[in-house]
């Protein structure tokens, strides 16, 4: 398969930008047409609609020649157009640049002008955007991008979990509308699009003899081995106890943390309370998985769970660190300056230790496969 199919969905992203400049010229400045949307917020709702149409009509049109057959391309075609809408936000929402989506900003939901909303506009525009050129860049030259499409499928979950969950139960839960509905429409495409990436199978190659040899090196001889475990205790005590400050615990020690560290914790938005909850009852499981895995030779499903894994973390982190900083956040609920270098070394070292992990695991997964030795003929 030529390369113009993967060419034509990187030039249909970058048109975004004069679309979303073209239709805000054309709502925000004309005060007819203005007043009309105002007055309808489903408005949003069906132009979100007619937009999805369109770009699922532009990509088979610009490809119908030499269209690849997996339909993931497809999709991740979509996605590539509206992570490059997201950065666009983000970017006005910073004012870095103006007249792109100004009318959107001030019609759509409040939910996109939280701190939160600002770091999850930026994840998608820069990191989900590089991975979908990726993964359509595998597909179109016939590559493997199962270890992308797992990384890519963590994140993504995990930014549509504290998404979803903080706009239900956070204080605008009761401004959820007609575009929150397409917005669920975004998401449960993408979890169809997780289900087809678990379902290829691993592509692991290692020779017998080299998983017989990793498999008898103890723990004391895998001394990065003996790393990580050291620090997935600490670090599964770290996100139960986050867990704990965000259920409102009355420790001391629990309510200090919250007003020296990390206040941002209560921010009344209840996307930061989500996201603990979240790391306490999914991560902690897998760091215990992890120790045993670490532990124990021959669990296969140590590399993908690592990739869900680390890119769920990687994404947590950034919205969460970014957020407890941003301007957007009342001054109450920011990192007090005192704290902030205390507060930036923990959590940069809770979202970087599980990338390297991860790394170990997807490129010397010898230890984690199992052994199954040629049946001899008699």
């Amino acid at each position: 398969m030529s390369a113009s199919a993967g060419t034509g969905v990187f030039v249909l992203s970058l048109m975004s930008i004069p679309i979303c400049y073209l239709c805000n010229s054309l709502i925000y400045n004309n005060s007819t047409t203005r007043c009309m949307f105002v007055l309808s917020g489903e408005a949003l709702f069906f132009a979100g609609c007619a937009t999805v149409i369109f770009l699922a009509i532009s990509v088979r049109f610009l490809l119908k020649r030499k269209a690849p057959l997996n339909s993931l391309f497809y999709v991740y075609a979509l996605y590539a157009f509206f992570s490059v809408v997201n950065l666009i936000i983000g970017l006005e929402q910073d004012n870095i640049i103006d007249g792109f989506v100004t009318f959107y900003l001030k019609e759509a939901k409040p939910h996109i002008n939280t701190a939160h909303g600002h770091m999850i506009a930026y994840w998608d525009g820069c990191v989900h955007y590089l991975m979908y050129l990726l993964m359509i860049a595998a597909i179109t030259w016939g590559d493997d991008y199962r270890a992308i499409g797992l990384y890519w499928v963590g994140s993504f979950i995990m930014r549509a979990i504290i998404y979803i969950l903080g706009n239900a139960v956070g204080k605008y839960g009761t401004e959820i509308g007609p575009l929150f509905l397409l917005h669920m429409l975004y998401m449960s495409v993408a979890v169809w699009a997780c289900f087809r990436i678990f379902s290829q199978p691993s592509t692991h190659i290692v020779e017998l003899k080299t998983i017989q040899e990793a498999q008898k090196t103890s723990l004391f001889h895998r001394p990065l081995d003996l790393f990580f475990i050291i620090y997935l205790i600490p670090a599964m005590g770290f996100c139960v106890f986050r867990g704990l400050v965000s259920l409102d615990c009355s420790i001391t020690l629990c309510q200090s943390y919250t007003q020296h560290y990390e206040p941002y914790l209560k921010d009344p938005s209840a996307y930061p309370k989500i996201q603990m909850l979240v790391s306490m009852l999914y991560s902690g499981p897998y760091y215990i998985m992890t120790l045993y895995g670490l532990l124990v030779p021959g669990c296969e499903w140590m590399p993908d769970l690592a990739l869900v894994h680390s890119g769920a973390v990687a994404q947590a982190q950034f919205s969460h660190i970014g957020a407890s900083l941003h301007t957007r956040t009342p001054f109450s609920y920011r990192v007090p300056a005192e704290s902030q270098a205390v507060f930036l070394v923990v959590n940069v070292l809770y979202a970087v230790v599980p990338q390297a992990l991860c790394y170990r695991c997807t490129t010397r997964p010898a230890f984690f496969l199992r052994s199954i030795p040629d049946k001899k003929n008699e």
